[in-house]
């Protein structure tokens, strides 16, 4: 039993007073002045919000459900179900290792989808699959989650660009168009995947997404190579299931991006084609990017078109770190991914190219490219279309070892080597910035090589890209064409971390009233699940006891930002950023099972999360 608790349910936009009776997994009362006696486990959550476990609704942790079952840096902070399979990457088809390299363990699409798209080491990426996948398809990977003791509950997607390498084999993936015969088993294995109770598929579009393994480094994923014909085949398959479309467009071709958005339109078809689009975003470059598209997703959503989609928002500023060249800023120009293109390891074949001066030259014209004539009209008016301000006075230096840097700027750092050089500053900061490199440094893109050649990966830096207007941010979590969750979480392991952007999203409604919160935690609980079709989100008599408690005083005083650090993670064997809302969350039940309590998981209690079925399925 919970007792005491405030109890925002998650389908009304108020909160009540009620005790929770819960009898195995799922809900058996709700109601003021239940008889607690006859309970084995009595929680009072006097003072606390009861909410139901929230949905992050766009995940990278499909390789760490595999690391860690109990997702723990979900869970801690409130999430109970996590969707997996994103931008059209995922384990539904296994590693898909590649023919004639049985040698090399890095040599499957998993790893070559990955690395560059998701910045997780090949390394960390090879050992979780040689470790874990023993899988080749949907059906397969559904039944292992069988044996798997999962902490929170996993939606799947079904991922494009894999879907695509599992029956065009590569480099066919990212040559052409699938023949007749190849597009139909392409929709046959959706369909059947459909059936099996996968809630839809992912498709991508965004120009930022490359392979990581040769030859095809410089070649974008699989599923940017398909054509309509192909994506109206598969958007039918998935709306004759009643499934979802998760979409990341691509920002510079307008037109396929309108037609996709479209394709959500159900007034001249059986039904409307459910669509969750990444991302709705205040761009700091361009300020107006953000009202057309919410507006034309308005127009598609309303009663005479019929449509059903929702943008996803970002509940935080979006700061995006770097370790050196390693970011997915970097991914934006061509002499850029030159650099990001290196194996993480390989230090010495980054300073072999920051040492060739063409290289240097390429990144200088890279570097100030859209930024002079016209171009820079554009940028100066806040219409850039690039996301990465390539402006030093907007990055900041988060560490950089021997040095006292930390918090200054790019820019300052740049200016301040001008009066090294002029003898306008003490000699000990001249030998930390007048020798970073054996070649001149005549401008700011040698400055900022010159650092990346000296300092590596340790030297880390990072861009505020979004989101950094509070009123513009509420307004985009709480539009009626969005919802909150472009959190990435478990992806970048190193350059961002929101697990705690549902959490971020209530503080941020805290701030109004308890009708705000309540309609926060519907946003981030039963319309999220209405959308992937999914039987969760709510807390009423019969459903499965998914619940989270919450602290509002602590909410009310937690700060994001400021949570988040660097920490080495020994179950996945890398460093990683994570973030830490220790007492905002005081306990989280997942299946009526007590997962997390009083800031840490509960070490002996999992396999009570669920792979999720859409409803309606036939599994």
């Amino acid at each position: 039993m919970i007792t005491g608790g405030r109890v925002f349910d998650g389908l009304v936009d108020e909160a009540t007073d009620a005790d929770i009776a819960i009898e195995g997994s799922r809900v058996q009362t709700v109601a003021e002045g239940i008889e607690p006696s006859a309970a084995d486990l009595v929680i009072d959550a006097t003072g606390l919000w009861v909410v139901p476990g929230l949905l992050d609704i766009h995940t990278h942790l499909d390789l760490e459900v595999e690391f860690d079952p109990r997702l723990r840096e979900a869970v801690r902070h409130g999430t109970t179900t996590a969707v997996v399979g994103n931008c059209s990457l995922g384990l539904a088809f296994g590693a898909q290792a590649y023919p004639g390299r049985a040698d090399d363990p890095q040599s499957n699409a998993v790893v070559d989808c990955f690395a560059r798209v998701e910045n997780i080491p090949k390394g960390v990426l090879a050992d979780g699959v040689s470790d874990h996948v023993r899988w080749s398809d949907p059906e397969g990977y559904a039944r292992h989650f069988d044996d798997v003791d999962l902490g929170a509950n996993v939606a799947c997607l079904i991922p494009h660009s894999n879907l695509r390498i599992h029956v065009m084999g590569m480099p066919d993936a990212i040559e052409r168009d699938p023949t007749s015969a190849e597009l139909e088993r392409m929709c046959s294995v959706l369909s059947d995947a459909l059936a099996l109770g996968y809630p839809g598929m992912s498709t991508d579009g965004l120009p930022l997404h490359y392979l990581a393994n040769e030859p095809w480094k410089n070649e974008a994923i699989p599923a940017q190579h398909a054509g309509k014909a192909e994506l109206a085949a598969l958007f039918d398959v998935v709306r004759a299931h009643d499934g979802i479309v998760q979409l990341t467009p691509d920002p510079d071709d307008l037109k396929l991006t309108l037609w996709m958005l479209t394709q959500t339109v159900g007034r001249f078809r059986a039904r409307p084609l459910r669509m969750t689009v990444t991302a709705a975003l205040d761009l700091v470059q361009n300020r107006r990017a953000v009202r057309p598209i919410l507006a034309l997703a308005r127009i598609l959503n309303s009663r005479a078109l019929g449509g059903r989609i929702r943008f996803q928002a970002l509940s935080a500023p979006f700061h995006i770190h770097a370790e050196g060249v390693t970011t997915p800023l970097m991914e934006e120009r061509p002499a850029f991914r030159e650099l990001l293109g290196r194996e993480y390891d390989d230090v010495d074949g980054r300073r072999q190219l920051l040492d060739d001066p063409a290289f240097r030259d390429r990144f200088r014209d890279d570097w100030f490219s859209g930024r002079r004539g016209f171009a820079g009209v554009l940028r100066r008016l806040g219409l850039d279309r690039s996301t990465f301000s390539r402006e030093l006075d907007d990055m900041v230096v988060r560490a950089c070892p021997g040095t006292d840097w930390t918090g200054e700027t790019l820019g300052s750092l740049w200016r301040r080597r001008q009066l090294v050089r002029s003898g306008s500053v003490p000699d000990a900061d001249a030998s930390m910035l007048e020798d970073l490199a054996p070649w001149p440094i005549v401008d700011e893109s040698d400055f900022l090589l010159a650092l990346l050649r000296r300092f590596d990966l340790g030297f880390r830096w990072s861009v505020l890209v979004a989101n950094d207007r509070p009123d513009v941010l509420e307004e985009l979590l709480f539009h009626d064409c969005t919802l909150p969750g472009f959190n990435d979480s478990g992806a970048h392991l190193a350059n961002m971390a929101f697990f705690d952007g549902n959490l971020r999203t209530l503080a941020i409604a805290s701030r109004r009233d308890e009708r705000r919160v309540a309609e926060a935690v519907r946003r981030l609980t039963s319309e999220p699940a209405a959308l992937f079709g999914l039987d969760v989100g709510r807390i009423q008599v019969g459903a499965v006891a998914d619940l989270v408690l919450i602290d509002p005083n602590q909410l009310a005083d937690y700060d994001g930002a400021a949570s988040t650090r660097i920490e080495y993670d020994p179950v996945i064997g890398h460093p990683r950023m994570i973030n830490r809302s220790d007492g905002v969350v005081r306990a989280v039940i997942v299946g009526g099972e007590v997962v997390f309590d009083d800031g840490e998981p509960v070490s002996q209690i999992a396999g009570h999360g669920r792979f999720l079925q859409r409803v309606g399925s036939d599994r």
